[in-house]
């Protein structure tokens, strides 16, 4: 389902001097003997404490790679399935839990939906409030996914996936286990129990570290703006034995696009805050370049 032509206009009268949408200037790029292929994703699962920006900076960053000429999918991995809100114009999609218990069967068009940039948004969901396992749940919805050979027909450059950070267990611990997810990215403010959660989920990748599971790529920090953040982001990151992979500053722009439904890169393109997630694409993805439409 696409859902590109529904978007709102509020981002084309932006409040930062000498922003325009600029989306309409990229295209997919031709896509590359091997491209697309199950062996050539590159799958990057993104973990942290919950509130701590986790699905914004995800969905800017499959905005970025979308713009870069990537096929990108997003696979939200949390109960309340509004990973890909931004990237669908605001709208909450049916997640696989939602479609498996209303139908009891499924295709992937029930499911996948096309947002932003012809990027390929999935929730997870999760059991009904009150009811079940969310880590379950999330099982469930990756063995539906494989069932369906939904990499296989989509062919993704690259899959991103939105975990739930808090805890690390069972169905949560999926996308670093199994192959799923080749590299694991902790989103992490300098504030105590974001740090805290960014060791736990250290811990975890590291107690799979014999089985050949994912590897620990680094720390996205999104800046707080708290007393000496950068030292402690780099401090934890020591601790952990990994580094500090990029800084996203706090920005009134995120809020701004987020009420209009959409990313900071689709809202503002202009602006030094979608320079920041452009560039945090490029450490992710490296080997793709912008490509401008052809007239």
């Amino acid at each position: 389902m696409n859902l590109e032509s529904s978007r709102r206009d509020v981002c084309d009268a932006p409040k930062v001097s000498g922003v325009s949408n600029a989306s309409a200037r990229v295209s997919r790029a031709p896509q590359a003997p091997g491209v697309g292929t199950e062996k050539s994703i590159r799958k990057i699962a993104f973990y942290g404490k919950g509130g701590i920006g986790k699905s914004t900076t995800v969905s800017n960053l499959s905005a970025a790679l979308a713009q870069r000429g990537l096929r990108v999918m997003q696979i939200g991995c949390d109960p309340k399935s509004d990973s890909t809100k931004t990237l669908t114009a605001g709208r909450a999609v049916p997640s696989v839990l939602d479609v498996l218990r209303a139908k009891g069967g499924s295709n992937l068009e029930d499911f996948v939906f096309e947002g932003y940039h012809g990027i390929f948004c999935v929730e997870a969901g999760g059991p009904q409030p009150g009811i079940g396992c969310a880590g379950r749940a999330i099982i469930t919805a990756f063995n539906r996914l494989e069932e369906l050979h939904a990499y296989e027909k989509l062919k993704p450059d690259v899959v991103l996936f939105d975990v739930l950070g808090d805890v690390v267990c069972g169905g949560f611990a999926m996308p670093m286990r199994y192959g799923y997810a080749d590299e694991v990215a902790i989103v992490s403010s300098g504030e105590m129990m974001a740090l805290y959660a960014a060791h736990n989920i250290a811990q975890a990748l590291n107690n799979f570290s014999s089985r050949g599971y994912a590897k620990l790529a680094g720390i996205v920090q999104n800046s707080r703006n708290i007393a000496n953040e950068d030292a402690l982001v780099a401090q934890a990151a020591e601790e952990i034995k990994t580094r500090v992979v990029g800084i996203i500053p706090r920005s009134d722009l995120v809020q701004e696009a987020e009420n209009a439904g959409k990313t900071v890169v689709e809202c503002f393109p202009d602006s030094p805050q979608a320079a920041v997630y452009a560039e945090l694409s490029r450490f992710f993805h490296p080997d793709a370049e912008l490509k401008e439409a052809i007239p």
